[in-house]
């Protein structure tokens, strides 16, 4: 499945193909485009946008876009819930939601601005996906023990 979003991609943009990836597309593959070509992009090419202006799986009141795919694909996962809150801080500039949130935002930049476009950004970012997301299973299974 083909899933499209803005190009120049930060936190948020970044975090949800790893959730999609990971979670409930193994074989999606990425499409980032002008932020106003989303929409026609995803016309054209049966992509399914995503944190975009007025889609589905974007921002909705106070949650973004990770929040969105976790509800639409019914995603039941402590850690992802717990992750969930970080992105969500980095992404709204909220970092006061999780304690990660101002460093997630920040790292992001830093990312960014070592990256050649949107997929050399991906493939770095990923493994701290990883990392955050098992730290996130670590800190519920040490809560759970105490």
């Amino acid at each position: 499945m083909k899933w499209v979003t803005r190009e120049h991609a930060h936190v948020d943009r970044i975090a949800c193909p790893w959730l999609i990836k990971r979670f409930v597309d193994p074989d999606a593959e990425f499409l980032f485009v002008q932020g106003d070509r989303v929409l026609e992009v995803a016309k054209e090419t049966g992509a399914t946008p995503f944190d975009a202006k007025g889609v589905e799986l974007g921002h909705h009141g106070d949650m973004c876009s990770f929040d969105a795919i976790i509800k639409k694909y019914g995603l039941r996962d402590l850690a992802l819930a717990e992750l969930a809150d970080i992105v969500r801080g980095a992404d709204t500039n909220k970092p006061a939601l999780a304690p990660e949130s101002a460093g997630l935002d920040n790292i992001a930049d830093g990312f960014r601005l070592i990256s050649t476009d949107d997929f050399d950004n991906m493939n770095k970012q990923w493994p701290m996906y990883d990392a955050l997301y098992a730290f996130c299973k670590w800190r519920l299974e040490k809560d759970r023990q105490a």
